[in-house]
């Protein structure tokens, strides 16, 4: 099973240091990355800087449409408007279909602020005892949803379409 995690940083660098402790940790085989993306969100900042991390290659990784679409229901969909926001609306409801529900957005969307950063992933085969000890004492913050192998493949699905049809 596939986890989509979200840990966020008190600090716009946070999460730049956190992935090296995460690309330490699939080296020791302790959980395996399927896909990442950072957000830093800098305090003079109105709108933070995404970036999915490109080198995720394989069957594990989401895709620009994800990431574009997850960050657009959390960050730029508040900014643009009822018309857009409606929209949205409609594709977040298909989102929740594949465990990624309202709450996670709008507990994410309260909590990534400016003068924060916050490290996306998708893993599996996590040793989690192990990786929550590398993240004590980094004040990180963890928000996490779990989505089944029926859902993370419901998901890919979605993106994939949507990519033959752009």
């Amino acid at each position: 099973m596939a986890t989509l995690t979200v840990w966020k940083f008190d600090e716009p660098g946070g999460a730049r240091r956190a992935l090296d402790v995460v690309e330490r940790l699939q080296k020791q085989e302790l959980l395996t990355l399927e896909d990442a993306a950072v957000v830093t969100w800098p305090a003079d900042r109105k709108k933070p800087k995404t970036e999915q991390l490109h080198s995720m290659k394989g069957a594990g990784a989401l895709g620009g449409s994800f990431w574009g679409l997850l960050f657009g229901l959390l960050f730029f969909v508040p900014l643009l408007g009822m018309a857009v926001g409606a929209a949205m609306g409609a594709l977040a409801g298909s989102m929740s279909d594949v465990g990624i529900d309202d709450r996670f957005i709008k507990e994410v969307r309260e909590k990534v602020t400016p003068g924060t950063s916050a490290l996306f992933l998708m893993t599996s085969r996590v040793v989690q005892d192990k990786v929550l000890d590398e993240f004590r004492g980094t004040q990180a913050e963890l928000i996490s949803t779990n989505l089944s192998k029926e859902q993370e493949e419901k998901l890919r699905e979605v993106f994939a379409e949507e990519h033959e049809t752009v």
